[in-house]
């Protein structure tokens, strides 16, 4: 574990407390920002943020298994199986029975699925000029928010029984 920065220590005691001063509130705040963004602009294609998540991922590799979805999301089963239902009674994906396994379900793009890709090739830049940022400017985010997750899920490994 680090060392707390020691200007941190140095903060009156309320300065801690104050909402505006919490990274996660800024990251909360961020998300939901984004969320409304996202909605907007996924709106012309049928879909919600979670399910465009699961499409991107999809589109990257078709037909991993609901449990490596899950992982790959970081979703729960809960939430990841009504969401592949519902987008699989919507027509995009299909899921598939593994054949030595009966357990294990694999979701696959179908053609309609597949023929999506196309129509949202353009959002990533549209989110990105929203932003204001420039390349350099969220690869170095994207960065700085990757070891923060790394670390809060190291923190919470150790603090678990």
């Amino acid at each position: 574990m680090s060392v707390p920065d020691p200007d941190l220590a140095a903060l009156p005691p309320g300065e801690l407390l104050r909402l505006d001063h919490q990274v996660c509130f800024a990251l909360h705040t961020t998300s939901r920002a984004f969320d409304a963004l996202y909605r907007s602009l996924l709106r012309d294609l049928g879909l919600t943020y979670p399910q465009y998540l699961l499409m991107l991922a999809l589109w990257e590799s078709d037909g991993p298994t609901v449990k490596e979805l899950g992982a790959r999301l970081r979703l729960d089963s809960g939430t990841l199986s009504p969401l592949v239902k519902r987008m699989e009674a919507a027509g995009l994906v299909e899921r598939r029975r593994g054949r030595s396994d009966e357990r294990s379900v694999s979701v696959h793009l179908t053609g309609r699925g597949a023929a999506l890709r196309e129509r949202a090739a353009g959002l990533p830049l549209r989110i990105m000029e929203a932003t204001g940022l420039g390349v350099d400017e969220l690869r170095t985010l994207h960065a700085l928010l990757g070891r923060v997750t790394e670390r809060l899920d190291a923190a919470v490994a150790s603090a678990s029984p």
